[in-house]
């Protein structure tokens, strides 16, 4: 008897041991597959550097007009690649009010896969299945655990907005939400089997009293249980029709069970070796945390406070100026999450930011300056301008504020939190399309404004500009015009940019009037195959293009752009953001 008690005592050593080790290969696994793609990414980086520099001859840019067979081939069937035939971003809407989410792309399926067969490989691999039974739901319990316990430190890091591998591979925050929902799946399932792995033994030797019995007399079983039943009701409360329809009240609860779930968690890690990867996982989290506030407090407080001005525009949209607190500065493709607390206490928003501008103002501008060093002296300020679409929730509340003030206009305090993004440059493209549907126009314009400014400047690649805009009314022509009559009045611009307008329901065709040659208005939806078409017929240099507008719009433009890839050089970045 003693010598059968001191072979499963060695056993579990020996497994427990090993639990540890698969979780540290599990770590270096991800660890390798970043590298390998930070390689990529850096190739990809240094070609565009290549092309940028083509800039100082046009003919020059003739070479990369032509693409690779073997990189066409690649973006074609997977990086392009929808997972079946066409359908991507486009959601699946059951009603008005639940929304199914979309289908992940080619690539990122065999991400998901990928995370799955290793986390299932983890948990059964070296299980001695021939074995007693106890030994065997002994292993399955310790490893299914110990690899959850683990998978917590990428799924911190994959929620974070300040994850600092979004401008180190260059992949944007959309990805990593979809990595770090299917690694919550992940989690909680590994913990339902590790519970279950301890809960059948238990019933199977003598009943549920007996389940119940060590769940009273032990904290250490009370607290798993606990966090088990936290990770479950997370993974109950995140399917995607229940976000979408209560995502304010979803962003609180999930919260709230998180915390709960780390703190009987913590409780029930006490003297165990993967207690270790619950303080990394914490130690990420904090610091995230930490980041954010120290930044939102640094970049709205001083001597004056954030503000922001709502202006209520035509076709349910809102033009907010915010007025910083102290300087920023803002690149294209850059977004920012917003804090009104007038409106929406603590909650925040994503929005792309539309327009920047740096002021100069004396620091007394009530009276002279009193010191000779004033006369130098100046502060910077800084107007950020967003354009938003009235949905639900807080940017209906906003609305309806400035709607209800006098002249349709309201100030409010606001915290900014940002800048965050730009992972995507356009300066390498002797051709750049730009497609945005609604308010998708706002990820553009500080596009164009720099490609214009940089062809003048000679800094960028680009020799062809085309904006694509689709809106249902002219009304909605409102939104941009103060940024756009900027744009137009650009030096050089009408050498580089063109723009065309489709208005899809126009009161009459007589509103559809083209201002000039290189701005042109067009009545109903634009043929996408059409005008990517005529613009790889005037390909020059390496052709980009950027799509931000609806889940249709973003198929449709990447669909045709696939089947561009050969023999001309494409490149299709889709700016979403999905929850």
């Amino acid at each position: 008897m003693a010598t059968i008690l001191e072979r499963r005592s060695g056993s579990q050593a020996f497994f427990e041991s090993f639990d540890d080790d698969l979780a540290r290969y599990s770590l270096l696994a991800l660890g390798c597959a970043a590298a390998a793609y930070y390689v990529w990414q850096l190739s990809l980086r240094f070609s565009s550097h290549l092309r940028r520099l083509s800039t100082f001859g046009d003919d020059k840019q003739r070479y990369y007009v032509s693409a690779s067979e073997r990189l066409s081939w690649f973006k074609t069937h997977l990086i392009y690649a929808p997972l079946f035939r066409t359908r991507h971003n486009r959601e699946f809407q059951l009603s008005s009010a639940i929304n199914m989410g979309n289908l992940p792309s080619r690539f990122h399926g065999l991400l998901v896969i990928g995370l799955i067969s290793m986390n299932v490989t983890l948990c059964v691999v070296t299980v001695p299945y021939r074995s007693e039974e106890d030994t065997v739901a002994g292993i399955i319990r310790n490893r299914s655990g110990t690899i959850a316990t683990v998978n917590l430190i990428p799924l911190v890091l994959t929620a974070g907005r300040n994850n600092p591998l979004i401008s180190l591979l260059h992949v944007p925050f959309d990805t990593w939400n979809l990595l770090h929902r299917w690694l919550g799946r992940i989690v909680a399932l590994q913990a339902l089997v590790h519970t279950f792995a301890w809960m059948v033994p238990k019933v199977q030797e003598g009943s549920w009293s007996v389940v119940a019995m060590s769940i009273k007399g032990s904290s250490f079983i009370m607290s798993g249980l606990v966090a088990t039943c936290s990770i479950t009701a997370l993974l109950i409360h995140s399917p995607s029709p229940i976000r979408h329809a209560f995502y304010e009240t979803f962003v609180h609860l999930h919260f709230a069970l998180v915390a709960v779930f780390m703190a009987f968690l913590w409780v029930h890690l006490k003297g165990f070796v993967a207690k270790n990867y619950l303080i990394v996982a914490l130690v990420f989290w904090v610091l995230e945390r930490s980041i954010r506030l120290f930044t939102l407090l640094y970049r709205n407080l001083g001597r004056v406070s954030t503000s922001a001005t709502v202006e209520a525009m035509p076709g349910d949209a809102m033009r907010i100026t915010l007025r910083m607190a102290r300087p920023w500065k803002f690149n294209p493709g850059q977004h920012l999450y917003l804090y009104i607390p007038a409106v929406g206490l603590w909650t925040s928003h994503p929005f792309s930011v539309a327009w920047s501008e740096a002021e100069e103002i004396s620091p007394d501008e009530k009276g002279l300056p009193t010191v000779q060093q004033d006369l130098l002296r100046t502060t910077d300020k800084t107007t950020v301008s967003l354009l938003v679409r009235r949905r639900t929730g807080m940017t209906d509340k906003l609305f309806k504020r400035a709607t209800n003030s006098i002249g349709n206009r309201v100030t409010l305090r606001a915290f900014a939190e940002g800048p965050y993004g730009n992972i995507h440059s356009m300066d390498s493209y002797g051709t750049v399309m730009l497609f945005a549907g609604g308010v998708g126009i706002t990820h553009h314009v500080p596009f164009v404004r720099h490609l214009v400014e940089g062809f003048a400047e000679g800094t960028v690649a680009a020799r062809r500009v085309t904006l694509v805009w689709i809106i249902q009314s002219p009304e909605h022509l409102e939104w941009i015009r103060p940024w756009m009559t900027k744009i137009l009045a650009m030096d050089r611009r009408r050498e580089v940019l063109r723009i065309m307008l489709f208005v899809t329901r126009p009161r009459n065709t007589k509103e559809i009037q083209s201002p000039s040659a290189t701005v042109q208005m067009f009545p109903g939806r634009p043929n996408i195959d059409t005008l990517v078409g005529m613009e790889v017929e005037n390909q020059i240099g390496a052709m980009g293009v950027l799509v931000c507008g609806n889940g249709s719009l973003s198929d449709d433009v990447r669909r045709v752009c696939r089947k561009r890839q050969s023999p001309s050089n494409v490149n299709y970045v889709e700016e979403s953001f999905s929850w």
